[in-house]
């Protein structure tokens, strides 16, 4: 089953976005210790992104990184599967 829409549960201020970003930037930098991780540096990056033009910039820049990446990966296992 694939679901068609993503519910975001983001904080509605601004205030509240900027505040759970970098605590979660923060804990993603202490991942070394339990239950916290170094997920949570891209995760608090990307709620910063809502936010500021500078972090929304970076995001794109890496997914548009990744989406290239990804077209090429699929276009290589595309010609070496009709090869065979």
């Amino acid at each position: 089953m694939v679901r068609k829409t993503v519910k975001k549960v983001m904080p509605a201020s601004r205030l509240g976005r900027i505040v759970v970003g970098i605590m979660l930037i923060i804990g993603g930098i202490l991942g070394f210790l339990p239950v916290l991780g170094f997920w949570m540096v891209p995760l608090g990056l990307l709620v910063l992104s809502v936010d500021f033009p500078a972090v929304r910039r970076f995001r794109r820049n890496q997914e548009v990184r990744l989406g290239r990446w990804w077209q090429r990966r699929k276009a290589r296992n595309n010609s070496e599967e009709a090869e065979l």
